[in-house]
């Protein structure tokens, strides 16, 4: 046999091998000139018409319990209404009217006996695809618009004559000008489309795929070529794909296919399939996975919708697949007959909101489940407002009415839609349910009800889930969110497992969203420490140290020193400047910040700058904090700024035109928010977030999803971090990647055992609890009388033995206790489905117990500020943040060292296959890693911390000497961090390992006792070891005996402990002072450690 170099050419690399695998999948070829004969002889027609009229001459229609064939004249009717597409309305209507028509059929007038029908007559037979006519041809020569000229796709399939899909078949290699080949499929696929060139063609088209042989990319009518796809096959597994790759054909059909080529392309392609089995290419792979009949069915039927503002769109894999899994997951029954639900996860900006209207179309069309009605949920109006017009403009609401009659206006029309209506699709924001659910007319017990909850990790806690389930105890719960909260994941645990998953990376890969990169500008600030220190001096003078304690503890919790005048300026010029560099014309931002007060500082500052307008968005202020003074000059400033900007009108529709503004007005650059926008806000425009905000989790990965969302002119999302949270996003990006790979098939996860273990009787103590709380009041005579409550339980000093004592400090201790016991039973049996059927407690209860917390919560810290136990902050705070505006003064922003790419986070590659600037990166991450371990971790271990933190010095100036090895760098911290980890230091014991509490009080007496550890023999060791295992005993037990009054746990740690160790400081020469220290020392252990203050 002649014998043949492999050919790059298109027509061997891409398009033989398309034709042939299209063939093996079960299309008829045509030959160029039999597809010509089809149309009547005439280029400028697309449609098959002799194909279309030979299909139509088959159907029927019933009549009086009798079938009977279509007339010659209907026929013609329907073939001259579908070779006439509306193109005067442009092509994307025009695509709209003819999928309609494929969708839903055409009537007819037709005459029985002399009597007048209308039947609607199907073009295409969706539930049997073999009773339909598949074909395909190659080089399809159509007439341009203009009638001169014509164009030629290189492959083109129908489906009963109409051409669904068209493909561009390119060279693998490409050519230097023109850039990657598959590009270049789409930009001419792009280019056909427009109104001088062929749009009479895609006018019918459904799926549109350029291919190079290697790969492809898929779209549909007038997709933007950055949002055409790739695809991941999930259900087609690797086997079935290599069969139908290597399918041999029958000669007839091979003849036919090469009948009208070159006789050497026949050899060729024998030549190839006699050499042995063909690899599968991404190519095939595409064919195989959108052009199999029944895929190609459900991609137009299901996965297709016309939205009024981005215009045609075609699913992606992972909403196809997702709808599979769920489909699949809905049509099971539990032991009650209910339906099953579950969680769909997929990366925030991968179009989860079309996601839910692809499902609600799968339901409405699918044979099992059309009977379903759809509630929608969500927690915020703007969110509602976006889905419900997502529904409308996919065609799922066609009118206004149908709008109106879905939305959920009260609680009480909400309770009616559920117990009787008959909508189809109704919203509901997750609070209406709470007042409906309170009425006896909310209940509907039909398992034919499927239940859409979007960003289910929000809305979903406790007593609002218990009443949506006891509402509709058989429907199919579903939530989809593109962040499921991690560790104490309620997401899935309120609905099922997560049915499937599709990440950030996975997202990255695909091109469904941008990449972003990572970019670190700390700010230096110089700040006179002496000065503040003496201020707090002499401003505290005269409180205890626990009441200073008290305040620092405040000072530093609310990170004063962020919003101070001298940062917010320092950052604002850097923002401006680095905005008008960075970002191209036609691209906005978001800065997010930690308070109103900031954000209104920031668009002070920035508008000094002056190089673009920025704004603020932020809810209103509260005007119960205070803040309704009259004088304007006492009147805190964001409310002043509220009132100058906002005045009286409505907070919802100041943030209504700021976004609207933003998406139109070229001149707003940048937002700056606070909460609000920092989720659901899909705004493509969005190419940077500026953070000065302490993210975590998955607020985190919320908020830098703002910026990742697809745009023509936008190569990257960046996110330029004033705050630091560098080793939190690659930490929380990595427990998602693990989440995922965990879940990814659907199972339950391990991180929600054992969560929820008695809470199903737990609520069984609140009404001994709520006895034992207002038993503290006996003495008072009007329990409803504040003051009378707050006055036995203020300080009485009495002269006992000549000592002050204060006679009340028991009883407030108890209250306290009893509060808290109180306040912990209720919040977890609100979370307990049975605490809501048990009859023994009514709404009634249930309302008293929630309103008993909340005022008795106040009362208690009024009380603690009365008995000075707590220090009232805002005395202090004006004049705190006047000391930090004067002492802390911002030098400089410092220049990022390199930018990271977040969608390569968190990922496990080997340190050895790392470029030098990624292992540097990495060894950056984990020395931030360790030191936050040390600092939080290590808290309960002090000799452990103080010893890995001399240590941690030491690696790091070890590190600097290696500064040109970066892996040995890496690998040494990596190492440490193991260290750490594992608590393992030379000085500690290994029969220690593995107890952190027994090594920690080990810790304590080397620390304490030095002289007992400068001579250390095994015997000696061991003694010490064995105490330190004693003591912990010691502490497991009397956490035990008193987890019913915490407070108690100290005080009996310290009464066994004291005589035992006092006992040892004495053998070894020490006192009962030593003793004491030691004691006090391993209470503070015991803090830290296993009470968690």
């Amino acid at each position: 046999m002649e014998q043949f170099a492999p050919k790059f050419q298109e027509e061997y690399a891409a398009k033989i091998p398309a034709m042939t695998l299209l063939a093996g999948l079960g299309w008829s070829f045509l030959s160029p000139q039999e597809a010509l004969a089809l149309r009547g002889g005439k280029q400028d027609r697309v449609v098959l018409r002799e194909v279309l009229r030979d299909v139509l001459s088959q159907r029927t229609f019933h009549y009086a319990g009798k079938s009977y064939p279509l007339s010659e004249n209907s026929i013609d009717n329907i073939v001259s209404h579908l070779c006439s597409p509306a193109l005067n309305e442009g092509l994307r209507h025009a695509n709209e009217a003819i999928y309609n028509h494929l969708m839903y059929g055409i009537p007819v007038t037709e005459f029985v006996d002399g009597k007048k029908v209308t039947p609607t007559i199907s073009i295409i037979d969706w539930q049997s695809p073999d009773n339909n006519q598949f074909h395909f041809t190659e080089e399809y020569t159509v007439t341009r618009a203009g009638g001169f000229d014509s164009r030629r796709p290189d492959l083109v399939c129908f489906v009963n004559g109409m051409p669904l899909v068209v493909i561009e078949a390119k060279r693998p290699d490409g050519n230097a000008q023109k850039g990657p080949t598959i590009n270049e499929g789409i930009s001419q696929s792009l280019r056909n489309q427009r109104p001088d060139e062929v749009p009479h063609l895609f006018a019918y088209s459904q799926l549109l795929l350029s291919v190079n042989g290697i790969d492809g990319r898929y779209g549909t009518v007038e997709t933007p070529e950055k949002f055409w796809a790739a695809w991941k096959e999930e259900d087609i597994n690797d086997a079935e794909m290599l069969a139908l790759k290597n399918k041999a054909l029958d000669d007839a059909t091979l003849q036919h296919l090469f009948d009208h080529r070159d006789r050497r392309d026949l050899s060729w392609y024998q030549n190839l399939i006699a050499g042995g089995e063909l690899m599968v290419t991404g190519q095939d792979k595409l064919l195989i996975s959108l052009l199999s009949k029944e895929r190609l069915f459900d991609m137009v039927r299901y996965f297709t919708i016309f939205d009024k503002k981005i215009g045609k769109i075609v699913g992606r894999y992972q909403q196809v697949f997702g709808i599979k899994r769920l489909l699949e997951r809905i049509q099971k029954r539990n032991s009650k007959g209910g339906r099953e639900g579950g969680v769909i996860w997929h990366t925030t900006g991968s179009g989860k909101s079309f996601t839910m209207v692809f499902l609600s179309k799968a339901l409405i069309l699918h044979d099992e489940l059309k009977q379903c009605r759809v509630i929608v949920v969500t927690d915020r109006v703007d969110l509602e407002n976006q889905l419900s017009k997502t529904f409308a403009s996919g065609g799922e609401l066609s009118s206004k009415k149908d709008k109106e009659a879905a939305m959920a206006t009260s609680g009480k029309r909400l309770a009616q839609q559920i117990g009787k209506g008959n909508e189809r699709i109704i919203f509901t924001l997750i609070q209406k349910f709470n007042s409906a659910t309170k009425l006896p007319e909310c209940h509907n017990d039909s398992p034919n009800i499927i239940v859409l909850i979007d960003e289910g990790h929000r809305s979903q806690g406790g007593e609002n889930n218990i009443r949506m389930n006891q509402a509709l105890p058989n429907a199919s719960f579903v939530a989809f969110t593109g962040t499921p909260l991690l560790k104490d994941d309620k997401t899935t645990n309120k609905f099922g497992p997560i049915v499937h998953a599709y990440t950030m990376q996975r997202a990255v890969e695909d091109k469904t969203v941008t990449p972003l990169l990572y970019e670190e500008r700390i700010p230096d600030l110089d700040v006179n420490e002496r000065a503040i220190d003496a201020w707090f001096e002499r401003m505290t003078d005269g409180l205890s140290d626990e009441q200073k304690g008290d305040l620092k503890k405040k000072f530093s919790r609310r990170g004063q020193v962020y919003g101070t005048d001298e940062r917010i300026k320092l950052i604002a010029y850097d923002i401006a400047h680095h905005f008008d560099k960075n970002i191209d014309e036609g691209l906005k931002g978001q800065l997010c910040c930690d308070s109103k007060a900031s954000a209104i500082k920031y668009k002070k500052y920035l508008d000094e700058v002056g190089l673009f307008e920025s704004a603020v968005v932020m809810s209103s202020p509260d005007t119960r904090e205070g803040n309704t003074s009259v004088d304007e000059k006492t009147m805190p400033e964001v409310s002043k700024w509220w009132k100058e900007h906002v005045g009286s009108s409505d907070e919802q529709n100041y943030t209504k035109e700021l976004i609207e503004r933003f998406d139109k007005d070229p001149k707003l650059k940048l937002l700056i928010v606070v909460d609000k926008l920092l989720t659901g806000f899909d705004e493509p425009k969005n190419a940077v977030l500026y953070i000065d905000k302490p993210l975590k989790g998955h607020n985190l990965i919320q908020a830098i999803a703002r910026v990742n969302r697809l745009h023509p002119d936008k190569k990257f999302g960046l996110l330029i971090d004033y705050r630091g949270i560098l080793s939190e996003l690659d930490t929380t990006i990595q427990d998602y990647q693990d989440l995922a790979s965990r879940t990814q098939g659907g199972y339950d996860i391990d991180d929600i055992d054992g969560l929820y273990q008695q809470m199903s009787t737990e609520y069984k103590r609140l009404p001994q609890l709520y006895k034992e709380l207002w038993a503290i009041f006996d003495g008072v005579k009007n329990k409803s009388d504040t003051e009378a409550l707050r006055h036995a339980l203020l300080p009485r000093m009495e002269e006992i033995n000549g000592e002050m004592v204060d006679k009340n400090q028991k009883r407030r201790e108890d209250f306290y206790e009893a509060l808290t016991a109180f306040a912990t039973c209720l919040k977890v049996a609100l979370q307990s489905a049975t605490f809501f059927e048990d009859k023994s407690f009514t709404d009634k209860d249930r309302r008293q117990y929630k309103e008993t917390v909340k005022q008795l919560s106040s009362l208690r810290q009024t009380v603690q500020q009365d008995s000075g136990e707590r220090i009232s902050y805002d005395e202090y705070a004006h004049e705190v943040k006047k000391l930090l505006n004067k002492h802390v003064v911002g030098v400089e922003v410092r220049d990022s060292e390199g930018v990271y790419e977040v969608g390569k986070m968190g990922q496990k590659q080997t340190p050895e296959d790392w470029t030098e600037d990624k292992t540097r990166n990495e060894t950056d991450i984990i020395k931030t890693r360790v030191t936050k371990m040390i600092e939080q971790e290590l808290g309960d271990d002090p000799y452990a911390q103080e010893a890995f933190s001399k240590l941690l010095r030491e690696a790091i100036e070890e590190a600097e000497k290696l500064f040109d090895h970066p892996l040995k760098q890496y690998m040494l911290f990596r190492e440490f961090e193991e260290q750490v980890q594992e608590r393992r230091l030379d000085d500690i014991p290994e029969r220690l390992t593995g107890n952190h509490h027994a090594q920690a009080y080990y810790g304590v007496f080397k620390k304490h006792l030095p002289e007992a550890f400068t001579v250390m023999d095994e015997q000696a060791q061991d003694k010490w070891v064995e105490i330190a295992f004693d003591v912990d005993s010691i502490v497991s037990q009397s956490v035990a005996e008193n987890s019913i009054n915490p407070n108690n746990i100290e005080a009996d740690i310290r009464k066994k402990l004291l005589p035992k160790i006092f006992a040892e400081c004495k053998a070894v020469g020490g006192g009962i002072e030593q003793a004491k220290k030691i004691v006090e020392a391993i209470v503070q252990v015991v803090r830290v450690g296993q009470l968690g203050h």
